[in-house]
């Protein structure tokens, strides 16, 4: 019974602590998921960084340039062919699994920081964190910020979740 109040504490201590370290206080969307997998499983899908496509159905297609990592950058084509975004890769670290890119072109943000941030739970478990933060919406007929918004956090809970699914396997 003590063994299992002790544990129980741990996790909320764990839990707790990982929740204010995921989060930056100036995110304007963090989502997590937590995965039955190792960090590595998840991280080894994440870090492959160009085929993102797979996990989005936002995304009809990516092109990459440069380093895997640091510099590199990739053009996603949108599912209905007519738009893009443009995405330069600012971090990098395999030994904390977690980058960090910024999307240069094609989003009505200005200053656009995302990123990705693999967490190992134990237990065969982890969590992804995804962070978006942006300086200022860009007004557009497209969309109002609440729908920009709504996409962001639509599509990175797909990504999220396939993701999850793959590493899983």
């Amino acid at each position: 019974m003590k063994l299992t109040k002790f544990l129980c504490l741990v996790v909320i201590m764990v839990f707790g602590s990982i929740h204010l370290n995921a989060q930056k206080s100036n995110a304007n969307v963090t989502l997590t998921k937590v995965v039955d997998t190792s960090a590595d499983n998840v991280w080894g899908k994440l870090r492959q960084m160009d085929d993102i496509d797979k996990y989005s159905s936002a995304i009809s297609k990516v092109k990459w340039t440069g380093e895997k990592g640091i510099g590199g950058q990739r053009v996603c084509t949108s599912a209905d062919g007519q738009g893009y975004f443009k995405e330069s890769i600012v971090a990098f670290d395999d030994q904390n699994r977690t980058y960090t890119y910024a999307l240069v072109e094609g989003v009505p943000a200005k200053g656009m920081i995302n990123n990705f941030k693999v967490i190992d739970l134990g237990y065969q478990k982890s969590m992804i964190v995804w962070t978006s933060n942006y300086e200022q919406f860009m007004k557009n007929p497209q969309m109002t910020e609440e729908q920009f918004l709504g996409f962001l956090n639509q599509s990175a809970g797909e990504m999220l979740a396939n993701v999850a699914i793959a590493a899983a396997k």
